[in-house]
This record gives structure tokens, C-alpha cells and sequence, in this order.
């Protein structure tokens, strides 16, 4: 870069030493022709994914799968085991405290998800939003002590037990109100020349790096990259699931921050997260094309409950966001009694738009699965 990007400096705490990363408020030029390049696919490819949403009727109805979906891989890059299918169940009596613990976590993803999206009406994407949102996060009693919103007054690290072994020791906590500050001014400066993709990308590593937080950093960077795509309208709701990319390829990603780090590669860095983006988008537009499919396909199944097609229709609705019921959901949604819900998903099960999920006869739940299939 014509302007040396220089990632650290070393500074020496008590019997270790922290990584000290270099401010970012500043203007970035790149060497690597390569970067214009998949800079114009992932401007391309975000256009498609915005523009083939607008085709999509309802989309609403959709939104809650895709954020659940980011949610969940998002969270087992932080080694949780909740299934996808575990988000949507009635009853989890049968699962350990460890895997409520975990499907707990998720579902706070995806509180926090929904909140962030409402708070950019009145507020700027700043730590002050993070933090609201990190204390949602973390606003149960097994993550208490991980001082759920506040910056970190203690020193964290990655890898191994102790400071003496750790693999990565971010900025010492008294460094880190300058570092907010320059991440902030860098985020918000209209006056440098740097295209919105590149500008998270490098406000990625720089989070990333500070690791601000106790924990629940790496989640807090990566709704960052949705929530900013939204602010600077390039996309107009949480479609991408950018979290699913990253889980299957975690060790390259944390490649990419060592060489950054390393090597002051930060070429490397945002050449990933252009890939990074272009993927996701591929596979976030070919999810709506099939979800679209499926739509259509059910829509025209609907029609032949003729004049009880309108509460079929609303069931149906409420499939897309709810996609495994039981005749209690059924009455409440078209307020009817509970033969008239089983005769509904009785003829569900014969269009082949539900599945029976449970045997026992008085649980019984039913799983919209082909439309599953398509998050998983």
C-alpha cells in the first residue's frame, strides 16, 4: 500500500506483552489489483441479493429463518451445539442444561439481532450500540460474569490457559478508550476515500483485534458487518448469512487476522472478506430463488381447500416463520377448535406440506420439512 499499513507495536505489561494495535482513522491504498476486482463482484453480487429480495412477496415472512440460521452458525463458531431444528421445537424437557444453555445463547442472538436493527432508527452504529446489544447478549444469569455491555477493565487473551502461553493478547484495557475513539471516527469519516466494503473490512480487524469485550466479541464483529451493510442501505434487512461462510471456514479466517497481524497484510484480510461477502451472497439469493419455488408450489396447493383456503392460507403464512407446530398454534392463529386444527393438519399432511414429527399422541407436532431443508 502507498501508505505502509503497519498493524502493531508490542507493549510490555507485567510479565507479558499486549498487542498494541495501530489506529485505522486514516486513508488506505491498495497495491493488490486483485481487490478492485472481487470489490466490483461483491458490489455485484450484494445488488443481486437486494434486488432479487424485492421479487420475493412477503419476505417477511422469511426474515425470522434467515436471521435464526445466521444465529445459529454464528454461535457454533463459539463451539455451541444447538441444531437448527432445536430453535423451532415446543418441548425441550429432554435436553440437558448444557444444550439449553446453548439454544438459550441463540435465541439471545437473535433477540439481539432484531433489537440492533431497531435501534439504527435512532442510533449510529457506535460502542454505545454495541454494548446495549453485548448486554443482551449476555442478559442471563450463566454469562453474568462476563460484565454483560461494560468495556473490559481486565486483560483478556485467546488460546491456551494463561497470559504466559496465550496465542493472542489484545490491547491492554487502558489502551483501549483511544482505540474506541479511532475506531469510531474511522467508521463515521466521510472524508476518507474508501469504499464501504473495504471500510468494513478493515473495521472487522480492528474490532476483531481490540476484542473490546470479555467475550462475545466475535459475535458482536460479525452482526456488525450485517448491521452496517443495512446503515449504508446496500442491503434493506438481515438476508445474508454471513456467519455460515465463516463456520465452515473458521482456520482460514483466523489465518487471515494472524497475517494481518504478522505480517501487516491487511490486503490479505480484506481479500477474504470480499470472498467472504461474494459467497454469501451467492448462497443467500439461491436460498430465496428455492424458498420463492417452494412458495409458489404451496400456494397453488392452497387453492384446493377452496372456501377454507384463506385460513389455509394463514397457516401457511405462519409456517414460514414457525415451521414446526402443534393444534394449540393452529387455533390460535385462525381462532377455531382443535378438530377443526387437526382436520387442517390433517390435510396438510396429505398435500405433503407438513410432516408428523412426534408419535406420541398427545404432543404431537408437525414439521414444515422441505421448507426446513432449505436453512439447514
Amino acid at each position: 500500500m502507498e501508505n505502509k499499513f503497519v498493524s502493531w507495536t508490542y507493549k510490555q505489561q507485567y510479565e507479558y506483552k499486549s498487542f498494541l494495535p495501530e489506529k485505522i482513522n486514516k486513508e488506505f491504498v491498495w497495491e493488490n489489483s486483485k481487490i478492485n476486482i472481487l470489490l466490483e463482484k461483491a458490489n455485484l453480487e450484494l445488488w443481486k441479493l437486494e434486488s432479487f429480495s424485492k421479487f420475493v412477496p412477503d419476505l417477511s415472512f422469511f426474515i425470522k429463518m434467515h436471521v435464526s440460521k445466521e444465529a445459529i452458525q454464528s454461535s457454533r463458531i463459539e463451539w455451541t451445539k444447538t441444531e437448527f431444528d432445536d430453535l423451532f421445537i415446543k418441548d425441550i424437557s429432554e435436553k440437558t442444561l448444557e444444550e439449553k444453555n446453548d439454544l438459550e445463547e441463540v435465541q439471545n442472538y437473535i433477540k439481539a439481532l432484531d433489537l440492533w436493527i431497531e435501534y439504527l432508527k435512532d442510533l449510529p452504529l457506535t460502542f454505545r450500540l454495541f454494548s446495549k446489544i453485548h448486554k443482551e447478549l449476555l442478559s442471563w444469569v450463566r454469562w453474568e460474569y462476563k460484565t454483560p455491555w461494560e468495556i473490559r477493565k481486565s486483560q483478556n487473551w485467546i488460546g491456551w490457559s494463561s497470559l504466559v502461553d496465550a496465542f493472542f493478547i489484545p490491547p491492554h484495557y487502558d489502551d483501549l478508550s483511544e482505540l474506541i475513539t479511532d475506531f469510531e471516527n474511522f467508521l463515521y469519516n466521510n472524508e476518507l476515500e474508501i469504499p464501504e466494503l473495504i471500510k468494513i473490512a478493515i473495521a472487522h480487524y480492528q474490532f476483531e483485534t481490540i476484542h473490546p469485550y470479555l467475550d462475545w466479541n466475535g459475535r458482536i464483529g460479525r452482526l456488525m458487518i450485517i448491521l452496517y451493510l443495512i446503515e449504508k442501505n446496500i442491503i434493506s434487512s438481515p438476508i445474508l448469512y454471513i456467519s455460515d461462510f465463516l463456520e465452515k471456514n473458521r482456520w482460514s479466517y483466523y489465518d487471515a487476522l494472524t497475517i494481518v497481524r504478522e505480517q501487516n497484510n491487511i490486503e490479505y484480510f480484506i481479500i477474504f472478506i470480499l470472498n467472504w461477502i461474494i459467497e454469501t451472497c451467492k448462497n443467500s439469493r439461491t436460498t430465496l430463488e428455492k424458498v420463492l419455488e417452494l412458495k409458489n408450489s404451496y400456494d397453488n396447493k392452497i387453492l384446493s381447500f377452496d372456501s377454507r383456503a384463506e385460513k389455509a392460507q394463514t397457516i401457511l403464512n405462519y409456517l414460514y416463520s414457525n415451521p414446526i407446530v402443534n393444534y394449540k398454534d393452529i387455533m390460535k392463529i385462525i381462532n377455531c377448535t382443535a378438530s377443526t386444527a387437526n382436520r387442517f393438519l390433517e390435510d396438510f399432511i396429505h398435500l405433503w406440506i407438513l410432516e408428523q414429527k412426534t408419535i406420541n399422541k398427545r404432543n404431537k407436532e408437525y414439521i414444515f420439512e422441505n421448507y426446513l431443508k432449505l436453512f439447514r
